[in-house]
């Protein structure tokens, strides 16, 4: 180990030697490298075979420099470094309006410069990764994300260590579908072996993750469409529903859909009259009813409270605290 890290730290320096020079002769090198004329030979054919533009000119005043116009980064990434810059680069573009040009250029130029099987796992990883809005800023651990990414793509059975949100340990046979950025955060969609059921574990809690023997046959759904599907059932403590008055749209700026399930209802009335805003039935799955006050003031339309109870006894509060403010309560 140590023999490589010396021969790697000396190849970075040679590369900065001939990047700070027009030319620098073997002897020179050499030198300055502490080594040998052979050695440095060794190195510059060691550049060579990472495809580095380094000319060799032969003659009395010969001696090694980079192509004329070129210049070289000294950077020498693992798979997992790598991997985290493709992140980054694939979140900024992904968050930018603009057609993120130097995000894309820099991917593909990292990306050449891999060995074909890494580059295949690049590939690998960006394509299994999806996303529900132009979020997905948490960075996960790269090497976890690459397990995932790679058992999506063949199918394959992982084990998983995982933290709960109450930071509970646990140990998880699972079925990976798919990775999805969804609200500045990643996550794996996936189904439960021990639990039975599908589940959407977030890849920030992942510790490790492992292939074990076994393949699995993933369901046709998009992945994304799980993920919100998965959000809007989760079995939290209240379940919400409510008859709002609005457009689906204007309902949806307000929830949506991994917040609430929306079905429309009195479909023959509308069609009778056609200036009429429709009615829809929104069932919401909530940890706490806090939020929802604020959320019905900010629809601006007739909505009524099906259940539960807590909630209209939280309008109802909100409501009076509101008047108390304008005055209107005297």
């Amino acid at each position: 180990m140590g023999v490589m890290a010396d021969t790697t730290a000396r190849a970075l320096q040679l590369l900065e030697l001939l990047q700070s020079a027009q030319l620098r002769t073997v002897a020179e090198l050499a030198e300055r490298l502490g080594v040998d004329e052979r050695t440095v030979r060794r190195d510059v054919a060691r550049l060579h075979d990472l495809g580095l533009p380094v000319e060799t000119l032969r003659g009395r005043y010969g001696g090694y420099r980079l192509a004329p116009g070129q210049r070289v980064l000294p950077l020498m990434f693992s798979n997992e470094e790598v991997v985290a810059v493709f992140l980054g680069l694939a979140r900024a573009k992904a968050a930018s309006h603009e057609p993120g040009i130097a995000a894309q250029t820099a991917l593909s130029k990292i990306k050449r410069a891999l060995p074909i099987a890494d580059a295949k796992r690049i590939d690998t990883l960006l394509g299994v990764m999806t996303r529900t809005s132009q979020h997905g800023g948490a960075a996960p651990d790269p090497a976890v994300m690459l397990t995932l990414a790679e058992a999506v793509n063949l199918r394959r059975v992982l084990d998983v260590r995982y933290l709960s949100g109450d930071g509970v340990p646990s140990r998880r046979t699972i079925h990976p579908y798919g990775l999805v950025a969804h609200s500045d955060r990643w996550y794996l969609v996936a189904f439960d072996m021990d639990k039975q059921e599908e589940r959407t574990f977030r890849v920030d809690r992942i510790r490790t993750a492992r292939s074990i023997p076994g393949t699995f046959e993933p369901p046709q759904q998009p992945v994304e469409g799980r993920l919100l599907d998965l959000f809007a059932d989760a079995d939290y403590r209240w379940q919400v529903v409510l008859r709002i008055r609005e457009t689906e749209d204007n309902i949806r700026a307000h929830l949506p859909p991994s917040v609430a399930r929306l079905e429309r209802l009195d479909r023959a009335a509308d069609q009778a009259s056609a200036d009429s805003l429709p009615w829809h039935r929104a069932e919401i799955h909530a940890q706490n009813l806090d939020w929802l006050p604020s959320v019905i003031a900010a629809l601006d339309c007739e909505v009524v409270i099906d259940r539960p109870d807590e909630l209209r006894n939280r309008v109802r509060a909100a409501a009076t605290r509101m008047l108390h403010s304008a005055g209107d309560d005297q």
